[in-house]
């Protein structure tokens, strides 16, 4: 007889079984690449018909990397709350919504591995660049970022290339609870805090900005 729940995953829609498929397909990809062996292995977990499993991937590697990026994204938005966010400091709460998203990837680093070296290549690059922006882009949201000016864009182009930096410590991170890869996200969004005090600074004194004084100041800086 089968499960209740093996019944509830037949009636899924695919961009249901994408989502519930997506973590159990990054287990398998650990040890089978990101492939049809690694969806099969996935649906049968779930009791899911493999040809079924494999039709809510017709793109192949990147659809399965994307959805589990997207489960990843789904998880962390249920995972905070804006209260528990807004008593933070808006460091902290990118600190905290990267550390989560590390979290959800620690013991399945090979899988991770194998996603980004398959990310990194020429064809996949713009959907990859794509996938890193949607990341950054709820973790701005979530830490309840309102610009709708520059603001918005460069905020969300550094933070996908800390956690871009970031994934690449980790994969390779053999200190304890992933010290290394704490220390070096903690030393990225100093530079980062520090650049956006530096602009700030500039933005007000911008009425009385000399695009000359700025130069002038660069090359000769006052002693």
């Amino acid at each position: 007889m089968a499960s209740a729940a093996a019944t509830a995953d037949a009636d899924l829609t695919l961009d249901e079984m994408r989502l519930a498929l997506a973590p159990l397909v990054a287990d398998a990809a650990a040890f089978d690449g990101w492939g049809d062996a690694a969806v099969e292995a996935a649906a049968a977990q779930r009791g899911i018909a493999p040809a079924a499993a494999r039709l809510a991937f017709p793109g192949g590697a990147m659809d399965m990397i994307a959805a589990w990026i997207e489960s990843v994204d789904a998880r962390m938005a249920s995972g905070f709350s804006a209260e528990v966010l807004g008593s933070m400091p808006v460091r902290e709460r990118i600190r905290a919504l990267v550390l989560f998203r590390l979290e959800c990837a620690q013991g399945r680093e090979e899988a991770l591995r194998r996603a980004l070296a398959i990310m990194a290549m020429p064809q996949n690059a713009p959907r990859a660049l794509r996938l890193g922006w949607a990341s950054a882009d709820a973790m701005w949201r979530l830490a309840g970022d309102t610009a709708a000016d520059y603001n918005h864009y460069s905020k969300r182009a550094i933070l996908a290339g800390i956690y871009a930096a970031t994934l690449a410590v980790f994969v390779d991170d053999a200190s304890e609870d992933k010290a290394e890869t704490r220390r070096f996200l903690d030393r990225r969004i100093d530079g980062v805090m520090r650049f956006e005090k530096a602009k700030g600074r500039l933005l007000r004194e911008r009425d009385g900005f000399s695009v000359t004084r700025f130069l002038g100041r660069l090359r000769y800086p006052a002693r």
